[in-house]
Formats: structure tokens, sequence, C-alpha cells
């Protein structure tokens, strides 16, 4: 019961007004029959006519009597949150949205956490699996509670927020906790607990309702973990936990003779992902992810450890589930990156590993990119065209480099790339004619996910001489696949990927080169291949089981000019040196051989 001290006295009389009202108003409906029975002889057209004349007066009381006790729960709204959510002993809050057109999601608009509820128009495939929450926490307690009972965040910064009486029971809410506000409709593919990302799979986002508030029309979901990895290994590599290829030494340094052992925290990451529906159909969502990956010029590896704070992803995406269209543009993981389900975002398919550059030959990057999907046959085949920033790895050995200027033997100077200024790090930029171009198709059967993939790239250098100059550009690229084989659906699986081609070395965790230099200064892009393999294991949702293998490799590209040697594997270069401890006749060239 209401009693007066909760409202003020207007609405006080204004309560009692309308339940006078309604008291006449039953009174009047039960003797309804009675009459129309008493006058049905004498005039039944005239009774008629009354009736509905009746009936249009109580539609409009009932109106009136609406909009009543709609702004009588807005007062009572107001008064709870003025107290501190505490009034006559009651810790909820629950108010109504005078417009009646958007209102908090229900459990008819919400995939059921037992899979037993579909959101209206999904595909009877599509299930709580690929919500991106886990299966008993995907619906919250506010959507299995009746409207009133619904509570909200109070104190004195908090505001009313209107989410009671469903006047409109078939206008679907646009915010909320269904599926859409997680992730992009996929189908089912009997794939690992895809919908859930481990953390060395870079576990993006929250599970369940942890992590996950509601501001308005837009829902921001908190993720990340906290890392602690260490690594042992038989070569000291002065890399930390993450893995640089190109440090591993030779036998003639004595670091190749040592043991290693590292530990970090460093790798601990954090995201924020706000995400919000523009109608029915279309959603807008923004991704952070950050780590501390960076190491400052301030970073002490033997006290303090600061690692500095860096951007991992960061990009805004939109998603059209009535065109099944999806774009994204940003920084985010390479659409050459294998996947394990469709081509979105947050499901890429990488080891389980501390970092993705523990495991030679994975094909990755992580860069600008302008991403245009659209899936087909109730998503279960996607196709995909991503531009993306565009960079080059030049080997330049038996060549005098200095800063990405580089002596050619016939006396002209090619220039290939410039150290960074500005903001930039002191580190080379390639030289870049126009970004890369990557294609991909992807299809979800009932029963594991497969992937073909193709990438154009265009390295790019000047050569010059005093007074002339002309440019090279080379036409480099390859292509591969990947798949995703749920030996035991949804506990065991087996991932293989590859991807061979020329001038594309970057994209494997090793950072092979992509290319060298003719001995007149032409681009010679490299030949190279990464293949990785894994089993994975899913004893349980939150466990993963798993062993992977990885390979890459480069090819040669060489020249020779005057009796010297130039460019990558070249057969005139001696590295007897290199099996020598302090040895200093590593890889010098045999001239005339």
């Amino acid at each position: 019961m209401i009693t007066s001290s909760l409202l003020p006295a207007p609405a006080s009389r204004q309560m009692r007004i309308w339940l006078c009202v309604g008291t006449i108003l039953a009174t009047g409906l039960s003797g309804l029959p009675l009459s129309r029975e008493a006058h049905a002889a004498e005039d039944k057209a005239a009774s008629l006519e009354a009736l509905e004349h009746q009936m249009a007066q109580i539609q409009e009381q009932q109106k009136a009597l609406q909009k009543a006790l709609v702004g009588m729960q807005k007062q009572i709204a107001a008064h709870r949150a003025a107290l501190g959510g505490h009034a006559g002993g009651a810790a909820t809050r629950s108010a109504v949205d005078g417009s009646s057109h958007h209102t908090l999601t229900t459990a008819r608009n919400t995939v059921s956490g037992s899979g037993g509820t579909s959101h209206k128009g999904w595909p009877p495939e599509t299930g709580a699996e690929e919500t991106g929450l886990e299966p008993a926490e995907a619906s919250s307690t506010a959507m299995n509670t009746p409207h009133h009972m619904v509570h909200h965040a109070t104190g004195p910064d908090a505001q009313p927020i209107f989410s009671g009486v469903d006047t409109h029971p078939d206008v679907e809410a646009v915010i909320g906790h269904r599926a859409e506000d997680v992730i992009s409709r996929i189908a089912e593919n009997s794939v690992g607990p895809h919908a859930r990302e481990t953390a060395g799979a870079q576990a993006a986002g929250a599970l369940g309702d942890h992590g996950v508030f509601h501001m308005g029309p837009v829902t921001l979901i908190l993720g990340g973990f906290l890392d602690a990895s260490a690594v042992v290994e038989n070569r000291h590599v002065p890399s930390g936990t993450f893995n640089y290829w190109q440090a591993m030494p030779y036998p003639n340094e004595s670091r190749y003779h040592t043991n290693n052992f590292e530990g970090s925290a460093r790798y601990s990451r954090i995201s924020l992902m706000a995400r919000g529906n523009v109608d029915n159909h279309s959603t807008i969502s923004g991704f952070f992810e950050m780590d501390f990956g960076a190491g400052a010029a301030t970073t002490d590896a033997y006290e303090s450890n600061s690692y500095a704070f860096r951007m991992r992803q960061a990009y805004l995406a939109y998603d059209n589930s009535d065109l099944d269209f999806h774009f994204l543009a940003g920084q985010a993981w390479s659409m050459l990156t294998p996947g394990r389900i469709g081509i979105i975002p947050r499901q890429e398919s990488l080891p389980e590993t501390i970092e993705s550059s523990m495991l030679a030959g994975q094909t990755w990057a992580r860069q600008l990119q302008f991403r245009f999907v659209k899936d087909f046959l109730q998503h279960r085949l996607w196709l995909g065209l991503s531009i993306e920033n565009s960079a080059t790895l030049y080997d330049t050995t038996g060549f005098t480099n200095a800063d990405g200027t580089v002596t050619l033997p016939n006396g002209k100077t090619a220039t290939i790339s410039s150290n960074g200024t500005g903001l930039t790090n002191d580190a080379p930029f390639s030289n870049e004619i126009a970004p890369d171009v990557i294609g991909k198709v992807a299809w979800d059967p009932h029963w594991g996910h497969y992937e073909a993939v193709g990438i154009l790239h265009f390295p790019h250098d000047r050569v010059a001489s005093l007074g002339q100059g002309h440019n090279n550009t080379a036409i480099a690229g390859g292509g591969g696949g990947s798949m995703v084989l749920p030996v035991v659906p949804h506990k065991v699986e087996v991932r293989l990927a590859g991807l061979a081609g020329v001038g594309i070395g970057r994209y494997g965790s090793v950072l092979l080169p992509d290319a060298t230099l003719k001995a007149d200064g032409d681009v010679a892009p490299i030949p190279s291949v990464q293949a990785t393999g894994g089993i994975i294991a899913h004893p349980t949702p939150r466990v993963d089981v798993y062993g992977f293998f990885g390979y890459q490799e480069a090819g040669r590209r060489y020249s020779n000019y005057g009796g010297g040697a130039y460019g990558y594997g070249n057969p005139n270069y001696s590295n007897l040196g290199c099996e020598t401890e302090l040895s200093t006749l590593a890889a010098r060239p045999t001239h005339g051989a």
C-alpha cells in the first residue's frame, strides 16, 4: 500500500480520484450484461450503439488512468532516488518509459541461456552458444525478473531509469542483453566453445553479465585478464616472454650456450567494448584493447619492470543483420589471420600460448584496415575484402645500408625506407605505394570451419644517381587457408593453417624478410611458407589443454655483381665462423667462388 507520506498532496488526491473512477467503472461494467438483457427486446440497435459509445468512453478513461499511473510511478521513482533507493523498506526501483516505445529487454527479446528461446528473426540453428556468453549466464537476473522487481543502481548520482509497464508487447527493445549486443550473428559449426574466448586466444569480452553495463542505448562490456606467465628457453633470447625470433643466436654467440628463464605480467590485458543498436537490424560497436607490452626508455628489468601501456586493437564496427553485412574500420587482427567461425572480429583462431609470437609459422598482424564482409545462407558462407596497412621487411645482406639508403655496386643509391621521426619510434618505415589487399572466403557447415585466403602486396623503392632516378614496384602476394576440425564437437578440435607466396614474410611470427634487392636496385620479393597445426581439448568450458607445432621458411633471392655477393641466401657466403664461439667470421662473402 502506498501511503501519503510517499507522495505529495496533489498526487495523493489524484490517486484517490482515479481509484474512485475505477470503482465506478467496475460497477458499471458489472451491470452491462443485465442492462443489455433488459432492453434487448425493445431496441437491439440502440443498445448496441450505446454499448459501443460506452466502450469508447471506457477506453478513454483507461488511457487517462494509465497516464496517471505512469506519472505517479515516476514520482515514486524520483522520491526513492532522493531517499537513496529506500522507501517503506523496499530495496528495488521501478519506473515506466512514458513513451512506451523503448523498454528494457525481457525474455521475449533474449536468447535463453538454455537455448530454449531464440531471438526473434534468428535462424533455428543459432542458439545461446553464439551469444558470447556462458550458457548458464546468458540470461541476466533482470531478464528473468518482472519489470517491477528490476533493481537499478541507487545513490546521489543515480538517474531514474524507466523500464516498467510494457504497453506495446510486440515492439522489440533496442538495448539490453540480446546476443546482438555482444557478438554478430553466427551459425553453429560444432567448433569448441568459440562464444567464450580463452585467455590465450585474447579473452576480448566479459563472461555472462560480469562486467556488462547498460547506459541508455549503449551496452558496455569490460574484459581482459591478469597474466602471470613464464618461459624457459635453451637459448638466451633477451625479449622477455615475447619471443623475438630474429634474436635467436648462432653458436658463435655465448648466449647460444646459455639457458634462460623469463617471467612477467606485462601481457595482462584490458579491453572495453561499447555496442548499441541503431535499429532492430543495425548495431555499431567500438572496441579498445590494451596491454603493457611496450618497452619505454625508462623500463627497468632489474627493479621496477615498468613496461609501457600500448594499443593492441582500436576499431569501430557496423553490423546489419537484415543485409547480413559487416564493416570494420580501425586497428584489428588482420583478416589474413585464421578464424574459427565466420569472418568477424574477436573470433580469431590464435594459439593458446602466452602471446601469438610464441608459435613459429602463425599468420597474423594487428594493423589499420577497412574490412567489408557479407554472409550468406543463414551465416554459413562468408566473403570478405580488407584494405590494410602495408609494410615491407628488407634484407640487404652484402649491401651498405645506412638507415634505408642502400649503396648499390653500380654506384647508384636505392632508398627502401627511412627512420621514424616525430611521434614515431626511431625504426625503419618502409616506402609503400599502396595498401595490402586481402580477400577471404569462409564456410561454416554444421561440422567445422574452413577458410581460403589471398593477399596482394606491392613492395616499392627508388633508385637514383646524381640528377636522375626512377621508382621500382613489384607485385607480391600469396594464398593459403585454414580449417578447424571438431573431432569431438565442442570438446576436441584440430586446427591447421598455412600460407605461401612471395613478399609476405612479415605476416609470420618469425618475421622473415619480405624482399631484398637485386644488384641494380630492383625489388626482389622473397618466397616464403608458414604453417601451424594443433590439437585443442576443452574438458570444461573454462579449461583448455593444447599442443601446437609451427614451421616457417624463406627461400633465396640473390645476385652477384663484380665479384660481390648480394641478397638473401646467396651461396657465395661462408658461414664457417657461425659454429665457433666468439668468432667474428660469420657470414662473410667468399669472393670469386
